[in-house]
């Protein structure tokens, strides 16, 4: 496997909510209503998704503040989705929410690439790292109806005809499920430039784009396909993660059917640029005791999410390694100049 994707995905591993339209994102900026440390839950905090619902990025935030109120760390959280452009839509919106210590933006590996493939004026490095949260193994995923049952079989299939077969992802080009694809091609022999990727806007779009067979195979983080599997409606071929995961004790790794290949994905939280110290404080606190309670660590079992918890600088350096190790891979990809 190249070094670059070990730079970007080989880290050191760490509701019931209403959802709000887009418009909701300028309101009431300033503190939020009641500081941590006092005793009381958390009030006033806001956190937009960058993508559709229903997809990584979203199951992630509502999951967080689900075991935020549950765990009466923060009350009243308000989540809600600002789609577009691979979540560079949500990352302007956040930028230019330049002071608003209120809001916060979940985001991951698929918006640091969308930052160079959507040619992005706002950038991550703008924004204010508060914490990484969770690292997640690929999923390589076909209906149930689907002719392939092993993921030798779709590669076979996949290496006769790469133009003709098509496969979906959750992330635009720049994203971890454009780039899983690419660096599956890689490892089996076929050009990334033949690979027919179709991009949907998070999971949420990808799955009736794979049931209703409109794509031959998905690649995407494979917690979103949890209660798909569960049902039957999907299957996974194989996983991306060193070793097995435990939510599919059955399903080999990429390494284990003989592809070198080891792919994660990540995912994080971030706020505008230029809150104040005290709110800085206010959402790392929150964020480390969601961390440290067993309601997140019984989530983390039940998604099959690995614990990659990180605040603050340290989350800060990481992202701009992430950062030049994105723009490096793309511009590898020629997806990037």
């Amino acid at each position: 496997m190249r070094t670059p994707t070990r730079a970007i995905l080989g880290v050191a591993t760490a509701m019931s909510v209403l959802a709000l339209s887009a418009c909701g994102a300028t309101a009431g900026k300033g503190e939020a209503d009641a500081p941590a440390g006092d005793g009381k839950p958390v009030t006033g905090l806001r956190i937009m998704v960058p993508n559709a619902a229903g997809g990584g990025y979203d199951t992630t935030a509502r999951t967080a503040a689900k075991v935020m109120e549950d765990e009466k760390i923060a009350a009243g959280i308000q989540v809600f989705n600002l789609p577009g452009a691979g979540g560079t839509i949500g990352l302007q919106r956040t930028v230019n929410e330049k002071g608003n210590g209120k809001l916060a933006m979940q985001m991951g590996l698929g918006v640091v690439g969308a930052s160079y493939t959507s040619k992005s004026k706002a950038t991550l490095t703008q924004t204010t790292p508060l914490a990484k949260m969770i690292e997640e193994a690929g999923a390589i995923v076909v209906p149930a109806k689907s002719p392939y049952k092993t993921i030798e079989e779709l590669v076979a299939a996949w290496k006769a005809d790469p133009k003709g077969f098509a496969v979906g992802g959750g992330s635009s080009p720049g994203g971890p499920d454009h780039l899983l694809p690419m660096r599956l091609a890689q490892a089996v022999g076929i050009e990334p430039s033949q690979v027919n990727y179709v991009s949907y806007d998070g999971g949420g779009e990808l799955l009736p784009a794979l049931l209703g067979s409109k794509i031959a195979f998905g690649a995407s983080g494979f917690g979103e396909f949890n209660d798909q599997v569960k049902s039957g409606s999907v299957r996974v071929l194989a996983v991306t993660s060193e070793k097995p995961v435990e939510a599919l004790k059955d399903v080999p790794t990429l390494k284990s059917a003989g592809i070198d290949l080891v792919f994660t994905n990540w995912r994080g939280i971030v706020a505008p640029p230029g809150i104040s110290d005290a709110d800085k404080k206010v959402w790392i606190d929150a964020l480390t005791k969601m961390h440290d309670s067993a309601g997140w660590k019984a989530e983390l079992t039940k998604r099959g999410w690995t614990d990659a918890f990180m605040t603050g600088d340290e989350f800060g350096t990481f992202l701009t390694e992430q950062d030049k190790a994105v723009a490096d891979l793309l511009k590898e990809l020629g997806l990037a100049t």
